[in-house]
């Protein structure tokens, strides 16, 4: 069974967002370069793996996620490892899956608690325990929405798509 962490402004010491996902890349070999990254629950299915094997199947870890509803498939499966494990915290699936900076940051702030609490300091190569699986992180959610096609600023306008020609009457 998980030791639970339970954390508050007093007690809650906090890493840089730099620190944070060096230290994720670091333990479970991945390459994200941005906390808002962390929202596939990806990352914290193999940290389960990692501190109670058997407890969640990899397998069924959708490393490569891209979309919200597979992000939304993996925080179950995290749900039901913490269930397994009588982990009292409360995912907030809806707020991380939507990839804010500040949901995302909180959330493994008090993951990285919850892995120092539960670490026991056995080896675990999480390439291996992927199967070969490529974790590929998922896109900046900030980029899918600045990587829009861009609107003319013309069409709108009452004359667009209309094109006029002024014809000079000069004296043949």
């Amino acid at each position: 069974m998980a030791v639970n962490v339970y954390s508050t402004s007093i007690t809650q010491e906090t890493m840089s967002r730099h620190d944070i996902i060096a230290w994720v890349n670091d333990i479970v070999s991945l390459n994200y370069t941005k906390v808002e990254q962390l929202c596939s629950g990806a990352a914290y299915c193999q940290f389960m793996d990692m501190l109670f094997p058997g407890c969640i199947s990899l397998k069924k870890v959708k490393f490569q996620a891209k979309l919200e509803h597979e992000y939304i498939h993996n925080f179950k499966l995290l749900q039901a490892s913490f269930k397994r494990m009588n982990v009292d915290k409360v995912i907030p699936v809806e707020k991380l899956v939507k990839g804010r900076f500040q949901d995302n940051l909180d959330f493994i702030q008090w993951f990285k608690k919850f892995y120092d609490a539960n670490y026991d300091g056995k080896e675990y190569d999480p390439v291996e325990a992927r199967q070969g699986q490529d974790a590929i992180p998922p896109p900046d959610p900030g980029e899918q929405i600045f990587n829009l096609p861009k609107k003319s600023h013309h069409a709108n306008s009452p004359t667009a798509g209309t094109v006029t020609t002024k014809l000079s009457l000069l004296p043949q």
